[in-house]
């Protein structure tokens, strides 16, 4: 098992997980409702997806 010779400095750790970050979700407008959707996923207001109806939403009275 590999051992390190010296201790990392928090400097240099810290330098190497500057690429480690979160990424916002790209988002786009349901072309059918106008609401704000995660691209390349169903509209979750209406169901629709690139303008055709993908999953039939139930009524609530």
């Amino acid at each position: 098992m590999a051992h390190p010779k010296r201790k990392i400095s928090k400097t240099r750790r810290d330098k190497r997980r500057t690429h480690y970050k979160a990424v916002a979700p790209a988002l786009g407008v349901c072309s059918n409702c106008g609401a704000t959707v995660k691209l390349h996923t169903v509209c979750g207001e209406c169901g629709y997806y690139r303008g055709k109806l993908a999953v039939e939403k139930e009524v609530t009275a």
